[in-house]
């Protein structure tokens, strides 16, 4: 099992990096290329949500990506550290600030969902992790 890390201040000009060193891994790891368009705006839609939490959060710590080659599937996690409420938990009181920033999370989950057939989410108190998963075709030896 071969792992790729990245890790990046959360700041947005380096969610572009991110995504091109997704697809790059992916294709070397043998994601059909018709695919590889949904992994690059996938994980920039995880590494964007990501960098928006730590940002509203205030956290320094870097966003995480974890590119993984198993034998018949390609993986990204990308993991933050910013504190997560329950799913479809509202804050009490008039809203505001906090309601825009559920749903915008909520939109960029969907936005994930439809471009990744395997997609897992784990949040808590110390952050989240997104894992996405895409299988591979294994390389075939090109006899002379």
């Amino acid at each position: 099992m071969a792992t790729v890390e990245l890790r990046f201040s959360a700041l947005p000009e380096h969610v572009r990096t991110a995504r091109l060193v997704a697809a790059a891994v992916a294709r070397r790891a043998g994601v059909d290329e018709a695919v590889l368009d949904e992994v690059r705006l996938a994980v920039g839609e995880a590494c964007t949500r990501a960098v928006g939490l730590h940002q509203s959060s205030g956290i320094s710590a870097p966003v995480r990506v974890s590119l993984i080659e198993e034998e018949k599937q390609f993986s990204i996690e990308v993991g933050d550290d910013a504190p997560h409420t329950v799913p479809g938990a509202r804050t009490s009181g008039a809203g505001g600030d906090a309601d825009v920033d559920l749903e915008e999370d909520d939109m960029g989950l969907a936005v994930i969902s439809g471009l990744v057939d395997d997609v897992e989410v784990s949040a808590g108190e110390n952050g989240g992790v997104i894992r996405m998963t895409w299988p591979t075709t294994p390389s075939v030896a090109v006899l002379p």
